[in-house]
Parts: structure tokens; sequence; C-alpha cells
């Protein structure tokens, strides 16, 4: 029945618009015509992949919207790799096709220099720093953090991702310039306040949705109408909830995977703004913005996926699909930015920096192999010397006992001559 379905849905598409390119006459103009074909081949395939494409992890608020957004995650791709085989001017040109204001250099926006939060020299309004540094990207913060605890679902490692950023962004600034931050912004806007506020949010979510009875009712057995808009509501909710456990200290295994799960975040999170510079897209554009929509749909899934992967291998014995085509996502945008600007991703951290990372790797390693190695070891080492100690001490508790062991060793053999008189 899905797959009769699919063909009707196919064939009624393709009869729309073979009909509308033919009742209306074939423009001269080879872009338009090109991308409309462009678009309406999207459109087919998309048809075709929310009605085939296989079910995710999630049913709500309905599995033809997960598998929408999979098909995007494709089509997605394609058009990363497409870009990645082109000439560092061809696909910055080509992005006219898509807006023709982009394609032109834009001037990076500094957010450091005068990082004085009282400015004294200015009476008229000597917090003129702080509200420079309130725009649109504040409650960008705050909401993409909020719905990345609710992909995540930890507030450790959403803490630890949060502050691993501003260390980058530390380390990167001498390559972008909107990298160049005070250290107000980094710590108390960022990391405590825009962060901070939407980690908690999403953890009292968390909360709310780990409480919630999840009791299912089809809307039309619904009496009264403020129920049927509650179910509505509640439609856009979980049908169920799992709780992550990521524990990355219980086996090597998790915590490779915790490690890798952060890289990838991170690595995700750079690609946002150094495709911005290699590209020429200004941070405030619409294709930004539709980029980060794409990751919030598409991160849910892939981390629901991961995180059943790593929890019961067993029954989930390959890694998802979504979670996949994520990976391939983010490694094809940094082989962009790296064919699309070398000479700024080569420029030499400062030393100092180089430092830090050199004696952060090297704790981080230590702590593994101490950790999963080491500390095995010595366990292992000291269970069997408590082995041994209590079998020596049983075998010399013996030994000092060995006059009434004999002896009761000896009453059966002595009551035999009387148990044959008996």
């Amino acid at each position: 029945f899905r797959r009769a379905h699919t063909l009707t849905v196919l064939f009624i598409l393709t009869c729309a618009l073979g009909y509308v390119t033919l009742l209306e006459e074939t423009p001269q103009d080879t872009a338009y015509n090109t991308k409309r074909g462009i678009v309406a081949s999207i459109l087919v395939f998309l048809c075709f992949g929310v009605t085939q494409a296989k079910d995710g992890p999630f049913s709500r608020p309905h599995p033809a919207y997960w598998r929408f957004w999979l098909c995007v995650s494709v089509v997605y791709e394609l058009f990363l790799i497409f870009i990645l085989f082109q000439t560092v001017q061809d696909g910055r040109q080509f992005m006219k096709y898509i807006d023709p204001h982009l394609g032109v250099p834009l001037p990076e926006r500094d957010y450091g220099g005068n990082c004085l939060i009282y400015d004294p020299g200015n009476e008229t309004d000597p917090f003129h720093n702080i509200w420079d540094k309130l725009d649109g990207f504040v409650p960008a913060h705050f909401f993409g953090w909020y719905l990345k605890t609710l992909m995540i679902r930890d507030w450790w490692m959403c803490m630890i991702i949060s502050v691993m950023f501003e260390f980058l962004e530390y380390s990167l600034e001498h390559q972008l310039p909107n990298f160049s931050e005070c250290w107000w912004d980094h710590w108390i806007m960022d990391v405590i306040l825009c962060n901070g506020l939407g980690i908690y949010c999403g953890m009292k979510t968390l909360s709310w949705l780990s409480l919630k009875t999840y009791k299912w009712q089809g809307l039309w057995n619904i009496p009264t109408y403020k129920g049927k808009m509650k179910r509505i509501v509640f439609q856009f909710t979980p049908y169920s909830w799992v709780k992550f456990e990521w524990k990355p200290a219980s086996s090597l295994r998790r915590w490779l995977a915790v490690c890798g799960i952060i890289f990838v975040f991170l690595l995700a999170e750079l690609n946002t703004f150094y495709l911005k510079f290699v590209l020429w897209m200004p941070p405030e554009h619409y294709l930004v913005l539709l980029r980060l929509v794409f990751f919030v749909n598409v991160g849910g899934v892939a981390m629901r996926e991961i995180y059943d992967f790593m929890d019961d291998p067993k029954f989930h014995k390959k890694l998802g699909q979504q979670a996949w085509l994520v990976a391939a996502i983010t490694a094809t945008e940094f082989l962009i930015v790296v064919k699309y600007d070398p000479y700024t991703l080569t420029l030499s951290l400062p030393f100092y920096i180089t430092q830090c990372w050199i004696l952060g790797i090297i704790l981080v390693l230590t702590w593994t192999a101490w950790r999963f190695f080491i500390r095995d070891i010595t366990l292992r080492y000291k269970e069997i010397r408590r082995q041994k100690q209590e079998h020596r001490h049983e075998k010399d508790r013996c030994l000092s006992n060995g006059g009434g062991h004999s002896a009761l060793l000896d009453e059966p053999n002595g009551n035999k001559p009387r148990e044959r008189k008996l």
C-alpha cells in the first residue's frame, strides 16, 4: 500500500509539473530554466523520500516529518559535494544563483576592541560597549543551546562543549576576526548568561518530559475542545521518553564515543563561521539560519541513533543513517573550508596557545591511560593480592588448629568398633 501510494503521488506531481510547463511558454533564459529544473527535480526526490524512505527513531509529530529531513540531508550533502568540486571563484559566484546579493566579499565584524564594561570617557552612555555587543546573536545563542540540550540530554556534556568552544575562539581569533571578543563577552555573556541559561532551561524541559505521563488517546475520542487542543499540542512532544545516560567513564568504547561526539559538535560549530568566511555570506543571511534549523532537526535524530547504538549494540547492530549523513556533511563542509581558503587555516597558532593545547591533550591522554589501563591493572593486581592473602590466612588458620582437626578426623575411626558392636 505504501509503495502504491508513493507511485500515485509521484505520478500526480510529475503530471502537475508537466502540465505547468506545457501551459506556459518556456523562457529563453538558460539560468532561469536551469534553476527551475533543479528545484523541480529536488521536489520529486523529496516527495519520493518522504513516502518511501526508512523510518527513524522518532514518530512525533509524524514519521514523514523526519523522513523529509533525511531527504533534505541527502540534497544538502549533494550540494556540498558540487561546491567542493568547483573552483574557488566559481563556487563563490555560484551563490549568486541562490541570492544575487551574495558573491561579494564582506568585512568581518570585530567584537573585541574596547573591552571596558564602564567607559568613563563616554558621559552620555558609559555602558555603550555592552549595548554594542547585544545584537541578534544573543537570543540565537540562548535558543541554540536550549535546543542542543534537548538533543544531548546531559548537563556535563553541554557545559564542556560550551566552554571548549570559547577556548577555540581564543585559539583561532588570529584566523577569523569575529572570534576576537572581550573577556566578559566570552565568559559572562556567552558561557554564563546565554549558553548557561539555555542549558538550564533545556534541562528543566527534559525533567518535565521525563516526568510526563505518556498516555496517548485518539483525537476524536476526547470529548472536550480543551482536551482536543491539548492533544494537538502534545502531538509535538515525544511519543515516549528515553533518558540519555552516556556514562563516558564506564568503558573505553563509551569514552572514545563521547569524545568523538564532542569533536563533531565543535567541528560543526566552527564550520558555521568558516563557511560564512570562505563563501562570503553575511552572518544575518537566511541561508545561515536555514543551516542552523537543518542541524537542529537532523542533529536530534543523529544523537538518538548514536545513543541507541552505544547503549544496546546487540539490538542496534549498525549506526543509524541520519548519524552517518550528519558526519558526512560535517566532513564535507570542513573540506570546502580547507579547499577555499587554505591560507587562513594554515596560519600558525601563537606559541602560548600551542603550549596550552599540547598540555590539554597530554592531560586527556594521561587520564585515559590511567582510567582504562593502569587503573584496571592496579585493581586486578590488588584483587589477586587480596585473594592470596585470604588463602594464606585460611591455610594458617587450618594449621594452627591442627590438633583439633586431627581429633575430629580420628573420632569416626575410634567409633567404628562401637558401631560394629551395636
